[in-house]
């Protein structure tokens, strides 16, 4: 049992870490989707759909580098309780005020702040208190709990809603909120590391020498394009099999298949970066998943599809645990909140810009041509991971009891 902690031990802790991990994003999915459900209810105009969309997003892309800050300053704990308070907040506020469409956007705003602190203060988590060269398992399992919450989300809207069309959203917004509260007593039982109690010192430089770290802003780039992709090619894989005839059946069984990939992926993470290593993974990962998105341009039989499908979610799956893992190893320790919040505002942009590229590219291009250039995107970001290097610990502060990798 560590000193000064929660009285929870390592296994505990790491238990603890994935269980809140899978919670904060089921609430997440629940409330999302439930929101946009009640707007319908309410005849919301279609342009308004689009700003609830993205009130849950506006907020978060603000406050991440402050929230990032905070967690190098207060502790993660702190952040985390914060962060699970305001999802129980937002849970509230729907129940209270989702009859009408300003009280939908103003949930959704908490909503999003409330996932902001949670998601930054449970990845600084995991790169303060796992040993450098354990993090890609330890960032490859923490992934997994997060795709396994977004998975259990929707499903718990028909536990919840019923399967009609447009579910009973009031019994939602009452199962997600109750789900939230637990929330708070495993946050507390979190136990903080003591890097935010440590002065980054002058040489680290804030932000701007955050920046400068060698490799760290092609981590942040490799990990925009391919968090984009998966954004694109769940919307336009739909749209490729509409034009193509294939039933919405069979391309949701596409789409899972590259779920369950993306998956099993992370949670062999450990392994395959043991045999291979880190940068040669990123950079064959992040390439097998642009030769899955290229070939599904020609016309091919389901069968091929459902491989070439599997092949790419294979390698998007991995692309966001191991340019964690980059970000980790190169911020100081006292910055990697900072670190780690950079990444979700670059995500955040890139999910914003270059979705929105794509969406005027397919006016002229169609489906297969957002595809197209989103292949290239992803070969443009395994060429970019060339130039990451895995280096020395960058945290040789001993600690008090070995962390299982979470």
């Amino acid at each position: 049992m560590a000193p000064g902690g929660s009285g929870v031990p390592g296994r505990g802790q790491t238990g603890l870490l994935l269980t809140h991990t899978v919670v904060v994003q089921a609430a997440t999915f629940m409330l999302r989707p439930a929101s946009a459900y009640r707007a319908l209810d309410l005849d919301v105009p279609a342009a308004w759909l689009g700003v609830l969309g993205a009130s849950f997003a506006v907020v978060p892309l603000v406050l991440a580098v402050p929230s990032g800050h905070a967690v190098d300053r207060f502790g993660e704990r702190r952040i985390v309780l914060a962060g699970s308070g305001l999802l129980a907040a937002a849970g509230a506020c729907f129940v209270l005020f989702a009859d009408s469409v300003a009280g939908l956007v103003v949930a959704s705003m908490v909503l999003g702040t409330g996932h902001l602190c949670a998601v930054v203060g449970q990845q600084a988590l995991v790169a303060n208190r796992t040993a450098a060269d354990r993090y890609d398992a330890a960032f490859g399992y923490y992934t997994f709990a997060a795709s396994l919450g977004q998975a259990l989300g929707p499903g718990l809207i028909v536990v919840f809603g019923g399967d009609r069309p447009i579910p009973d959203t009031g019994a939602i917004f009452l199962g997600a909120t109750a789900l939230t509260l637990p929330l708070l007593v495993a946050a507390a039982s979190l136990r903080p590391s003591a890097h935010h109690r440590q002065a980054a010192g002058p040489a680290a430089g804030g932000l701007a020498g955050l920046l400068r770290q060698p490799g760290l802003v092609r981590a942040l780039a490799v990990s925009c394009v391919v968090l984009a992709a998966v954004d694109i090619t769940l919307v336009y894989l739909p749209a490729l099999g509409a034009e193509r005839g294939i039933a919405a059946g069979s391309i949701g069984v596409l789409l899972g298949l590259r779920a369950v990939a993306s998956m099993a992926s992370r949670l062999l993470l450990g392994r395959l970066v043991a045999a291979v290593g880190r940068r040669r993974l990123l950079i064959g990962t992040v390439a097998l998943s642009a030769a899955g998105v290229g070939l599904l341009l020609p016309p091919l039989p389901l069968g091929a599809m459902a491989v070439v499908v599997t092949v790419s979610g294979l390698g998007l799956g991995a692309g966001q645990p191991l340019t964690m893992s980059f970000l980790a190893e190169s911020a100081p320790p006292g910055l990697r909140g900072r670190a780690m919040s950079l990444r979700l505002t670059g995500n955040r942009l890139g999910q914003v810009v270059i979705p929105s590229a794509a969406g005027a590219l397919a006016a002229g291009a169609g489906a297969a041509g957002v595809l197209a250039c989103t292949a290239a995107g992803l070969a443009g970001a395994a060429v970019a991971a060339t130039g990451l290097h895995q280096g020395p610990p960058s945290d040789p502060t001993p600690r008090p009891e070995r962390e299982e990798p979470c």
